[in-house]
């Protein structure tokens, strides 16, 4: 499946931080990669509605990582999914009478056309479950070699019990620190079947649906059907990335059940021992984010798309700094206003870079001076901006910090009303390399 068109990043003077997460698991701060070469998986979307803003935020997130990791000199292997075979796409197609395979593709597109609007990088891999089926088949053939898998009147299952290490990520001991009577409320929450009956363990995931009436389904050595969600990733992220990688991203609801068995399958399927590291070696997920007060979710309504506002006329540019204005890991609610903040800010930065006689995005700009001050500040050095901004995204990808050390800069030149063209070329460079701005 092909992904989206690049964005050029410029190249910036010097080698950046190197770039350091909160691993989920552990609540640690950790470097990012190990070595040269970062690699990094992020779940991708089920397309029966894309983009809206909290998947905007997750994807946000990924590419800071990746803008950071290259500033620092590291080579990047990103890999996306896309989820083009389940449940709530197979049911938004029934409710509104269209195939399955025609709404997948049309939101695929919607989803392409808004990750290259926000100018957000696009992965080395991007794979539909569809194509990926021979690598979800080898793989679940591996499990079924460890014995692992178990058949209940057609469907496949895996046995969480073939994993010694399962609760690595979220059970007792970690962050999260989930018990299993936790974990069960979340699996009937988010896709599980907890409650039936004949199943080894009530958390046990699918990775095999056997083929109902009405359903898409393919032939396998399991019988005609469908791949299981957790089971997807796993497959998929074991054949780009290897047996490990550097990070595993995706939004906080997916640290269970996704993360954990996606995890889990990998560490049987790949035979990794108690001492061995399986799938990613650092977690980073991403806040959720709120609409009129409550989660953004396909069941309220309340989804706010990056498309609609595209179309409405907003910049792109501001969504974008309406998503860095918020840590990547806090929860966060979207409003009219803090959209408004972000194009605020975003035509103060293009009439700080106007001052210095060099062309912007878009029409001139028109901002509000900064507050008067007497004498004017002294502007901060471009140099001085670019370290301070490396600085924070290398720190848990902290983009309101880099925000703030930016907008200094902005304010102290639109109160002193002129800037040096060099001055002015490498800020805009920065924000275009490390933030994703084109100003």
């Amino acid at each position: 499946m092909d992904a989206w068109r690049a964005a050029e990043v410029p190249v910036l003077p010097g080698l950046g931080v190197e770039p350091r997460l909160r691993d989920t698991a552990t609540g640690e701060l950790v470097p990012a990669a190990e070595g040269k070469t970062a690699s990094l998986y992020t779940c991708g979307i089920t397309p029966y509605d894309a983009t809206h803003i909290g998947h905007a935020a997750t994807y946000n997130a990924s590419d800071l990582l990746i803008r950071a990791w290259r500033d620092a000199g590291h080579d990047v292997v990103y890999t996306q999914n896309v989820t083009d075979v389940d449940d709530p796409l197979l049911e938004r197609a029934d409710r509104d009478h269209e195939d399955w395979w025609e709404l997948a593709q049309r939101e695929i597109a919607r989803f392409r056309g808004d990750m290259e609007a926000l100018r957000m990088l696009p992965p080395a891999h991007f794979i539909g479950a569809v194509e990926a089926l021979p690598v979800i088949e080898e793989f679940n053939e591996k499990l079924a070699a460890r014995g692992a898998l178990y058949d209940l009147d057609g469907d496949v299952y895996f046995a969480r019990g073939s994993d010694p290490r399962f609760g690595a990520l979220s059970g007792p001991g970690t962050a999260s620190g989930l018990t299993i009577e936790a974990m069960t409320d979340l699996s009937g929450q988010r896709g599980g079947d907890p409650g039936r009956s004949g199943k080894k363990d009530p958390l046990d995931p699918l990775v095999w649906r056997a083929e109902r009436p009405g359903e898409p389904a393919w032939d396998s050595r399991f019988g005609r059907g469908r791949p299981g969600w957790h089971v997807e990733c796993a497959a998929i992220a074991a054949r780009y990335l290897g047996r490990s990688f550097d990070v595993q991203a995706g939004g906080n609801d997916l640290i269970f059940p996704h993360h954990e068995f996606s995890a889990s399958h990998a560490r049987v399927a790949l035979s990794a021992g108690l001492g061995e590291q399986a799938f990613a070696r650092v977690y980073a997920h991403s806040g959720l984010v709120a609409y009129q007060g409550a989660k953004m979710s396909k069941s309220l309504g309340n989804l706010v798309f990056v498309s609609r506002l595209r179309e409405s006329g907003t910049d792109p540019m501001a969504i974008r700094l309406a998503l860095h204005a918020h840590h990547y890991r806090s929860d966060w609610e979207w409003t009219d206003a803090v959209l408004a903040q972000a194009s605020g800010r975003l035509a103060r930065w293009r009439a700080a870079v106007a001052a210095a006689g060099l062309p912007v995005a878009g029409a001139a700009p028109s901002a509000a001076p900064a507050a008067a001050v007497s004498p004017a500040p002294p502007i901060p050095m471009a140099s001085a901006v670019l370290q301070a901004v490396r600085e924070r995204m290398a720190d848990d990808l902290d983009a309101p910090g880099a925000l703030a050390a930016i907008d200094e800069w902005a304010d102290a030149v639109l109160a002193n009303g002129a800037v040096f063209e060099a001055e002015a070329a490498l800020v805009r460079d920065t924000a275009d390399a490390l933030l994703g701005i084109a100003l």
